[in-house]
């Protein structure tokens, strides 16, 4: 996919929608060669997709030995508004909590004080620091069932009307 091809996905208003969520599901093959599919928080810099996670969490030597990745960020009702991310994993290893990581938890309802405690609660446990996963988009797709589907229903959808013109 050519860059201007994804900024106009990424662009449309329901894949904006879809990127002030909180939540993508994030797509790996494991060490062990097997594939992983975990949920996780993510923050929408407007160019790239950062996930924050703690500097020992099992995923990062398997994107270090393959930083292929997909996100699945979508909706909960029906039908649902999909919006699909293809993309190299790029690790920088940061001391502290890096603001995408509050960004990301930042629509939990809380009260101030609440959020104070929390956010102390998290500053001691990432003592160490975190790593931020960073995704710059090479391929993306929006499926929102009105205006685009997936392909193999587009492609059923052409046979149908192509059997019917016969």
């Amino acid at each position: 996919m050519r860059p201007s091809e994804i900024t106009e996905v990424l662009n449309r208003p329901i894949s904006q929608e879809l990127l002030a969520r909180d939540v993508t599901r994030l797509a790996y093959v494991a060490e062990d060669g097997t594939p992983r599919a975990i949920p996780i928080a993510f923050a929408w810099n407007g160019s790239e997709v950062v996930m924050c996670t703690p500097p020992n969490a099992p995923k990062l030597a398997a994107l270090r030995a393959n930083p292929a990745v997909a996100l699945t960020i979508d909706t909960e009702v029906h039908p649902p508004m999909i919006l699909l991310v293809r993309g190299r994993a790029e690790l920088d290893p940061v001391d502290g909590i890096p603001d995408e990581y509050l960004q990301a938890n930042s629509s939990y309802v809380m009260t101030p004080e609440q959020r104070v405690t929390w956010e102390a609660e998290v500053r001691s446990l990432y003592a160490d620091g975190m790593v931020r996963i960073v995704v710059t988009p090479t391929w993306a797709k929006l499926i929102d069932f009105e205006t685009t589907l997936p392909s193999a229903v587009d492609e059923l959808l052409r046979a149908r009307e192509e059997r019917r013109r016969a």
